[in-house]
């Protein structure tokens, strides 16, 4: 890897820390060279402390340290990415992010879908919701409906509409994540179910 250290007048780079399976940026340090050497060879994220004028690595004195999974370096060659696995916290002010942002899996619009899900799930009395009055109808309606739209899903794929296919697909995501959520989970649950068919 070719990082261009000697384009700062302190010979300092910014390191993007990332966490290595939620994608959540932890926060934003500076390494010289002799930081990022070290950061390889122990493969804990260490830094050069520009208020303390020395290396220092993240958890030093916290225990939260951030262990090293990759490191990328950007198409200018002077900023780096780093993929860590944050042990505890990675703000000093003891938040999951410097950005005091929760350091957990973003689905993106899935996500989003899960947050309105749970909106409708703790306001069932609202009588314009179509998530609210499942919640009321209780889980046999519930899981009733994740089974219509399986075999709805099954039917739609042995035709050649792909719209139909898709729509019918849509509906099983939506009923099967509000399925997930009244039996006190999300996606996030399944996921880690799969990543430990990995091993």
């Amino acid at each position: 890897m070719n990082i261009d250290f000697s384009k700062s007048a302190d010979g300092l780079i910014p390191a993007i820390i990332q966490d290595s399976e939620t994608k959540a940026v932890l926060m934003l340090g500076y390494m010289n060279a002799e930081a990022y050497q070290k950061t390889v060879e122990t493969q804990k994220v260490t830094f050069f402390s520009r208020s303390k004028q020395r290396l220092w690595t993240k958890g030093e004195e916290s225990g939260n340290f951030l262990n090293l999974v990759d490191i990328k370096n950007d198409c200018d060659g002077d900023t780096l990415l780093i993929q860590a696995k944050p042990v505890g916290p990675t703000c000093h002010t003891g938040a999951d992010t410097c950005w005091q942002t929760e350091n957990k899996s973003d689905y993106g619009f899935i996500s989003t879908l899960e947050d309105t899900i749970e909106l409708r799930k703790n306001n069932a009395d609202s009588e314009k919701s179509y998530v609210a009055s499942l919640f009321k109808l209780g889980m046999n309606k519930i899981a009733q409906k994740v089974g219509e739209e399986a075999v709805e899903v099954v039917i739609e794929a042995k035709d050649d509409n792909d719209d139909l296919f898709l729509s019918e697909s849509a509906d099983l995501l939506f009923h099967y994540l509000i399925l997930l959520q009244a039996k006190g989970f999300k996606i996030d649950d399944v996921v880690e179910v799969l990543k430990s068919r990995q091993k």
